[in-house]
């Protein structure tokens, strides 16, 4: 099998598929919104569209335990050949504050060889990028190199929280010998990234209250707490001077980094600079955790808590009062080792051992997700490099990445710790979850030749 004829029609192709996913990023298919089902299913719905349109077979919609739509698709003639699973997910985040956009997050527009959208990078692209590779290697050959399923699933964005149950009912449908990941990305523009190590994931929301209804902040200020106030100390109270988390015993099971990880760790350049050039740190605002350690590990390697959202009352319609309740939703990032379920009870005992003036104290958990690493070695990942590196032009950095892929560690471990490859269509500056998400199009159109290359690896 030849590859320069399907790297050929992966570019004659790339109209069709960048019009595939602009169509896909017009669909607010937001898993955290319930008021968006309908939305994930037309989106899960043109998943399998395309899936078929490129030429996999048995291609279906799949669910476990009441979750959002996945799609199914594979083709199994590769007689003799490994199997391999291709992962995407078609959820995105909520827009966030829309006025703070560039432009409408669900009508993609190209500025600078970037598409912006919700969900370009994060990561229908990703979809796209799957289907379109196996249809270029359709087209051209007639076959593919290996046998293939993809999987796209609906609900990554909220933790996966039926992961279990769909891994149990849909077990022999994934069997696979190689996971490949679209949902990471790249170390920077051009330069491709291959990553090893993920974060993993505990939430909750913190709530603090002070009486049932608001009262008048002159008539009882000064005798009755202000629960927003309360509440924003005992927040302050999770982290030290320079932003680490302070919480008793947390650090407890953060593990020491072998030397296979110290080394290349320590190997790669500071870029913190270009890091807060691409995140759009303001000028003067210093970065958080120990300076003593290096980015990369902070980001990868050591455990990070952040505030997603706080609730007293807006400042528009605000009046002259002390509102009846506060609540924060927290997420902490977990280091690997962690249990996440013991930093749960960290968390709440932190917490509850804080509350001032008796205020009543009550605490939701969310997700947990532990951390997932493994080494980046062997025939899998000596083909990633391969791969990447021609596709590219320029070799791929082994990496971390600081946020959560909750089906990685579970998939590798249900099918006895098969290879986990993790590529990706965004880079530092996607700025994903956050206000103008972009892809940047000529690294897309890289990733996909990259992955028709790892196929015939």
């Amino acid at each position: 099998m030849k590859t320069q004829p399907v790297v050929d029609a992966i570019d004659a192709g790339m109209a069709d598929a960048r019009s595939t996913l602009e169509d896909l990023v017009r669909i607010p298919s937001i898993s955290a919104d319930t008021a968006r089902t309908a939305d994930v299913q037309r989106s899960a719905d043109g998943v399998a569209a395309y899936l078929e349109a490129c030429g996999l077979e048995n291609v279906r919609q799949a669910a476990a335990g009441g979750s959002p739509p996945a799609v199914i698709g594979e083709w199994l003639h590769a007689d003799g050949a490994p199997t391999i699973l291709l992962y995407a997910h078609h959820d995105v985040q909520p827009p966030g504050f829309v006025d703070r956009w560039t432009s409408d997050p669900f009508e993609p527009i190209e500025r600078d060889g970037r598409l912006y959208g919700r969900g370009t990078a994060d990561d229908k692209a990703g979809a796209v990028a799957h289907a379109a590779m196996v249809k270029a290697w359709l087209d051209t050959a007639g076959s593919l190199p290996c046998n293939v399923k993809v999987f796209i699933e609906g609900e990554e964005e909220i933790g996966s929280p039926r992961l279990a149950k769909f891994l149990a009912a849909y077990a022999d449908d994934l069997a696979s010998d190689v996971l490949l990941l679209a949902d990471a990305g790249n170390w920077s523009v051009g330069t491709p990234g291959l990553t090893y190590s993920l974060r993993g994931l505990v939430s909750g929301d913190v709530t603090v209250a002070v009486m049932n209804a608001p009262v008048h902040s002159g008539m009882a200020g000064g005798a009755v707490p202000d629960p927003t106030l309360a509440l924003a100390s005992m927040l302050a109270s999770t982290i030290d001077e320079y932003g680490d988390i302070a919480i008793d015993g947390f650090w407890d099971d953060v593990r020491e980094l072998t030397p296979n990880e110290r080394t290349p760790l320590d190997a790669l350049p500071d870029t913190s600079e270009g890091l807060k050039r691409a995140w759009g740190v303001l000028a003067g605002v210093e970065l958080a955790g120990d300076p003593s350690v290096s980015v990369y590990e902070r980001l990868w390697f050591r455990p990070a808590i952040a505030v997603l959202g706080f609730d007293s009352h807006p400042i528009a319609g605000s009046s002259n009062q002390i509102v009846a309740r506060a609540t924060a939703r927290i997420s902490i990032r977990v280091a690997p080792g962690q249990d996440p379920e013991r930093l749960v009870v960290c968390l709440r005992s932190h917490l509850e051992s804080r509350v001032p003036h008796g205020l009543q104290f009550t605490f939701d958990p969310h997700e947990t997700v532990p951390a997932w690493t493994c080494e980046p070695a062997g025939w899998a990942f000596e083909a990633a490099e391969r791969a990447l590196a021609a596709g590219f032009g320029k070799d791929p950095v082994l990496m971390g990445v600081g946020g959560t892929i909750p089906f990685v560690g579970p998939f590798a471990e249900a099918f006895g710790g098969i290879p986990a490859l993790l590529l990706g269509p965004g880079d530092p500056g996607s700025d994903i979850h956050g206000e103008d998400e972009s892809l940047h199009l000529g690294d897309w159109r890289n990733l996909i030749v990259s992955e028709a290359l790892l196929l015939k690896e």
